[in-house]
């Protein structure tokens, strides 16, 4: 057997009607819809739900507001600096680019989720209080830019 020679099993494929062509050809003038009603007609919208009132009607409008001060950091964790660098390195945004951790042109801020063992001098653009205290115990310094 060969592709060429394949064909569809006898009965399974029906060729589509063709409507409206002719009062003779048994499928013209309503073209098989029947007469008035609103399936007879052609535009019916596809939200439209039979008169009942529609969904974007029954949902309520958008609340609340955006804060247009809102400051947005690229955070990265305490234990992440400590998989990440060794003793004595420096730590700033710039580097933190090159490692991956944030996106380029985003505030960082340190959180203090995790453990960290090694001195670290670390400049950011905001700490959270126990990140700060976790790079001070383990022998680092803090830098707020």
């Amino acid at each position: 057997m060969n592709l060429h020679e394949l064909s569809p099993a006898p009965g399974s494929h029906k060729d589509k009607v063709r409507l409206g062509r002719g009062t003779s050809s048994g499928k013209g003038r309503t073209c098989a819809r029947g007469t008035k009603g609103q399936k007879h007609r052609t535009n019916v919208p596809p939200f439209f739900e039979g008169g009942q009132t529609p969904l974007h009607r029954r949902l309520p409008k958008r609340r609340g507001f955006t804060n247009k001060f809102r400051v947005e950091y690229a955070v990265v964790n305490v234990s992440g600096l400590d998989k990440l660098f060794e003793a004595g390195a420096e730590v700033t945004p710039d580097i933190l680019v090159e490692a991956g951790c944030v996106r380029e042109g985003m505030l960082v801020k340190i959180l203090g989720t995790g453990e960290i063992g090694k001195s670290l001098k670390v400049s950011a653009h905001a700490f959270s209080e126990s990140a700060k205290a976790k790079i001070e115990a383990a022998g680092g310094s803090v830098e707020v830019l």
